[in-house]
């Protein structure tokens, strides 16, 4: 049995800065300055990365009307600049899009586990094939993890997950991706890791071959 984290909300909470914080940390290693954010959500990644001067441009995809609503609300700063840096785009990244080609760094925080598991091939294809960015950054939750936040086997973290892989299962699927679209992939971990059960939020770093 695996004592729970006090105050779990909390906790969770700071695994979302922290998590954005090791991302932004790695865009700038890259040298990146243009970024694709990929399941762009409410904002909240776009609205840090674009404090960074190193960025010149980024755009934001979200399926979500409503999460995109909220972003363009968040982000109105960013919107209204000239030259503006920003642009958000309401759209599937499973779907073609031609604007979407050839960035040199994507990010995808939180979000495949999100896509129901028959169409994930499709967003390999989309993601990995068509855009084919030089640099992938992908992030999931190491389901694992879960009974350290009171979860029974089989409960989600949130009721819109499709899935939530174990570390094995994720860099299983990880290592196919990256072999069937000449990319390397590394693995770590963000969040305060558990000897046995590992962090909280697992991660993959594809860069091209």
């Amino acid at each position: 049995m695996y004592a729970k984290f006090p105050n779990q909300d909390t906790q969770i909470s700071a695994l979302h800065e922290v998590r954005h914080q090791q991302i932004l940390k790695l865009v700038q290693q890259s040298g990146a300055k243009q970024v694709l954010d990929l399941g762009c959500g409410s904002g909240n990644f776009l609205w840090q990365l674009l404090q960074k001067t190193q960025i010149e441009h980024a755009i934001g995809v979200e399926q979500s009307s409503l999460s995109l609503l909220q972003a363009r609300e968040k982000l109105s700063v960013y919107l209204n600049q000239t030259p503006c840096r920003l642009r958000l785009i309401n759209a599937s990244y499973a779907e073609p899009h031609p604007d979407l080609y050839g960035f040199p760094l994507a990010v995808m925080i939180e979000t495949i586990e999100h896509v129901a598991s028959k169409r994930l091939s499709q967003v390999e294809q989309n993601v990995f094939a068509e855009m084919r960015p030089e640099q992938i950054i992908l992030t999931t939750p190491n389901s694992e993890y879960n009974p350290l936040y009171g979860l029974y086997s089989g409960e989600f973290r949130d009721p819109d997950h499709q899935f939530e892989w174990t570390r094995q299962k994720f860099q299983q699927w990880a290592r196919g991706v990256a072999a069937r679209h000449n990319y390397e992939v590394h693995f770590s971990g963000i969040g305060k890791a558990d000897l046995q059960l590992g962090s909280p939020t697992q991660m993959a770093v594809f860069q091209q071959l």
